[in-house]
């Protein structure tokens, strides 16, 4: 027997369904928008901390676990893991939910996030919440 995964507690910063749009050739999700909304997730995460712009500077290695299906409902999870001057490091954990057969949780995937404070022209600027 399987074991029961769970993913991480609380909410998750994003939730999103994938649609036939986001399918490689496949037929599964294009590691690009997972990608795309992996960084989204560590943003919003770091607006926690300043509401200015901020920039994604550096993303930790991401290795895929496990392929995402067309209507999987994806949750992207995070926390903050260090807050320095100008930046905001964030840990996300991507999770999938099988909306076709058991409807069981699975990791996806989940990375370290380095987001950065700019001023209005790309300057690294303190953050001020």
């Amino acid at each position: 027997m399987s074991e029961t995964l769970s993913p991480p507690s609380g909410d998750p910063a994003i939730r999103v369904v994938m649609l036939p749009r986001d399918t490689n050739a496949a037929g599964t999700i294009f590691g690009g928008v997972i990608l795309s909304h992996l960084d989204l997730a560590a943003a919003i995460e770091a607006h926690k901390h300043h509401q200015g712009m901020v920039v994604t500077v550096a993303m930790d290695e991401v290795e895929f676990k496990e392929p995402v299906h067309v209507g999987d409902l994806v949750s992207f999870f995070t926390e903050t893991v260090k807050v320095g001057r100008t930046s905001v490091r964030t840990r996300v954990c991507v999770w999938a939910q099988r909306r076709f057969g058991d409807g069981g949780h699975i990791p996806v995937t989940e990375a370290q996030v380095t987001m950065v404070a700019v001023d209005p022209e790309g300057n690294p600027t303190p953050l001020a919440e």
